[in-house]
């Protein structure tokens, strides 16, 4: 064959093949993990091509740390509303596409029977040799609980025996592999279980755990990061959250799951 033919048959060889889809970069609370088992296939049904969707899981502060040193997130869905303004702030996200999407609950959990009966003060018991929360000084789950422990009177007495997670779904490992004998985590992670037992914090203990999402400027799918937006807020994602123990903004506990 010519080297002129050659040519233009790959001209038009590369000419017929669809652009690749961008890949939409999502951020998200730990405390989502499983809520993101329904929500991305549900969200890519949605669409006529499926949805290259990159699913980076962690601690609301430290991912907030990354998308403000320019990290290529689409969306950031944060565990409290305080992060999203952060980024914000920092030129990393679209201020004009900040929203609630949830608030969060949170839970003591125990890995074997007898958790329904769990306060925070109950962590005072010998038995209670390891307690996880996720780390406060970055994580929304763990200022909470910290908080609840310190409102509840036992933070000094139950600080020693804690041991702590990256994230709150780090916390909820270490109890769920026997390495803690209780969890402080939001109820997202258990809720779905059939093993292990859990009660709900009286939510006069801690603020609310209020969680917003915002789209963000450096990643390169923000149409899709849109999409994605309107899903959670729409009908059926809104459904998937309340399946996973959150409350819908506006909601009540007299409405919770």
């Amino acid at each position: 064959m010519r080297p002129r033919a050659l040519l233009s048959l790959l001209l038009l060889t590369m000419g017929c093949r669809k652009p690749t889809a961008e890949p939409l970069r999502v951020a998200a609370a730990a405390d989502l993990a499983r809520a993101f088992d329904e929500l991305s296939p549900a969200f890519s049904a949605t669409s006529s091509s499926p949805t290259d969707l990159k699913l980076t899981l962690g601690s609301t502060g430290l991912l907030a740390r990354q998308l403000a040193q320019g990290a290529p997130f689409d969306l950031f869905l944060a565990a409290n509303i305080s992060y999203v303004d952060e980024v914000v702030k920092a030129g990393a996200c679209d201020g004009a596409t900040v929203s609630s999407y949830a608030r969060g609950r949170l839970v003591i959990w125990i890995k074997g029977a007898g958790g329904a009966e769990l306060t925070p003060a109950a962590l005072l018991d010998a038995r209670f040799k390891h307690i996880a929360i996720a780390n406060p000084e970055h994580a929304p789950y763990g200022r909470a609980a910290k908080e609840a422990l310190t409102r509840a009177g036992v933070w000094g007495a139950t600080s020693e025996r804690l041991v702590y997670g990256e994230n709150v779904q780090q916390a909820f490992e270490l109890a769920r592999s026997g390495n803690a004998d209780a969890a402080l985590v939001g109820l997202s992670l258990p809720i779905a279980m059939k093993v292990g037992s859990w009660a709900t914090v009286d939510d006069a203990l801690y603020t609310p755990i209020e969680q917003a999402l915002v789209v963000c400027k450096h990643g390169t799918n923000a149409s899709g990061a849109r999409r994605l937006k309107a899903f959670i807020e729409a009908a059926e994602g809104r459904a998937i959250l309340r399946r996973y123990g959150f409350l819908l903004p506006g909601e009540t506990l007299a409405k919770a799951p």
